[in-house]
C-alpha cells in the first residue's frame, strides 16, 4: 500500500502507543529497585530520572500540563516543562512517574508508572491545587454520578445502574482522616468498602477493570491522579468528575488569582476534552491491575496497559528485558 498522509499518521499514533509503554516501563524499572527498601524519595527520584529520559527519545512536541514537580518538589517533569524530540504530534502530557511511591517504598502492591497523553490544549489545568475531591465509575455506571450528591446517593445510583443491591457494591477509598465521615457514610449505607494506603489511579482505574471486583472510587487524591485517571477511563468508557481542594488558604488564594473556579464540578470531558488521548501503565509492584517487575537471571520482566480512546483499544502487554540490553536500570546495591 502506498503511503499516504493518513497511513502515515495511523502508523506514528500505534507507534506512540509503544514508545509511551517503553516510557512507563523505564519509570517501573528503575523504581522496581529499590521496592521495599523505606525510602520512597528515592524511589520517585529513580522513576523521573528514568522517564524523564526515555521521553527525550519519543517522536513527539509535548508539554506537561501535569507533572510531579510541584506536588514532590521533583527537578523535572515540572509543569510547563517541554519533552519529546520536537516533532508533531503536539500533546499534553500528565505524568506520575510512580502513583504509589510509598507502596514501592514499604513493598505493597498496585504501585504503577504512568502517563496520560492528549491533544494540544486539551487537559485541564489546575494551577497550584495538587489535590481533588473525586467520584469515579467504570462504563456500565456511566452518567450514573454526581459530585453534587451524597455519597449514599451516589451508592443507590451506581447499584440501579448496575443492577446491583448496595451491599453488593464496593467502594474504594483513600485510608486518610479527612475521609473519616465518608467512611461511616458508606458503611452506613450498607456498601462494601476497599481502603487502600496510596495509589488512587489505580483505585479509580479497578472500577473499570470488571475482574479487580470495584464499582465506584470515592474521595480526596491528587490532582495529577485525576487528570491521568480521566484519560484512563476516557478510553476504557468509564467516568469521573472531581472538584479542586485546596489544601490552606494560600493555595486557595493563588488558584483565585489565576482566575480558577474552585466550585466548579469538573466532568471527564472538563479534564480531558480530547477524544484522541493515550494512557500507558505499567506495574511497578504486584496489584489488581498489573503484575509488578519481576527479575529472573535473564532479566527482569513488566507488565503494561495502554489504550486509547479514539480506536477504543485496551492493549495488555508483557515484556522480557534481557539483562545485557538494558541501561535503564541502576546497579542494584
Amino acid at each position: 500500500m502506498p503511503e499516504t498522509e493518513s497511513n502515515r499518521n495511523l502508523t506514528l499514533e500505534r507507534n506512540l502507543a509503544l514508545e509511551l509503554v517503553r516510557v512507563t516501563e523505564a519509570a517501573a524499572l528503575a523504581s522496581s529497585r529499590l521496592m521495599g527498601r523505606g525510602d520512597n524519595i528515592a524511589v520517585d527520584a529513580a522513576a523521573v530520572d528514568a522517564m524523564r529520559a526515555m521521553l527525550d527519545t519519543v517522536p513527539m512536541d509535548g508539554i506537561v500540563v501535569i507533572g510531579e514537580g510541584e506536588k514532590d518538589e521533583a527537578p523535572m517533569l515540572y509543569n510547563g516543562e517541554r519533552i519529546g524530540d520536537g516533532s508533531p504530534p503536539h500533546c499534553d502530557i500528565a505524568v506520575d512517574p510512580v502513583d504509589g511511591t510509598k507502596l514501592t517504598a514499604n513493598g505493597r502492591g498496585n504501585a504503577l508508572a504512568v502517563i496520560a497523553l492528549a491533544d494540544r490544549d486539551t487537559m485541564y489545568q489546575p494551577g497550584p491545587c495538587v489535590y481533588m475531591n473525586k467520584i469515579a465509575v467504570g462504563p456500565n455506571a456511566r452518567g450514573a454520578i454526581d459530585l453534587d450528591l451524597s455519597a449514599t446517593e451516589n451508592l443507590r445510583r451506581v447499584a440501579d445502574a448496575l443492577g446491583k443491591s448496595i451491599r453488593d457494591l464496593t467502594a474504594v477509598i483513600l485510608d486518610r482522616p479527612r475521609h473519616i465521615d465518608l467512611i461511616e457514610e458508606v458503611r452506613s449505607a450498607g456498601a462494601r468498602i476497599r481502603l487502600i494506603p496510596d495509589g488512587d489511579v489505580a483505585g479509580a482505574l479497578s472500577t473499570a477493570w470488571p475482574e479487580s471486583g470495584a464499582d465506584i472510587l470515592f474521595g480526596i487524591g491528587g490532582t495529577p491522579e485525576g487528570v491521568i485517571a480521566a484519560a484512563a477511563l476516557k478510553c476504557m468508557g468509564g467516568d469521573i468528575q472531581g472538584r479542586l481542594w485546596p489544601r490552606d488558604e494560600a493555595e486557595r488564594e493563588g488558584a483565585i488569582a489565576e482566575g480558577i473556579d474552585l466550585d466548579r464540578k469538573l466532568g471527564l470531558d472538563d479534564l480531558v476534552a480530547s477524544d484522541n488521548c493515550f494512557f500507558a501503565a505499567t506495574g511497578v509492584t504486584d496489584g489488581d491491575l498489573l503484575q509488578g517487575v519481576r527479575f529472573s537471571a535473564l532479566g527482569p520482566s513488566t507488565q503494561s496497559l495502554v489504550m486509547r480512546s479514539r480506536s477504543g483499544t485496551i492493549r495488555l502487554i508483557n515484556t522480557n528485558h534481557r539483562r545485557d540490553k538494558m541501561s535503564q536500570l541502576p546497579p542494584a546495591e
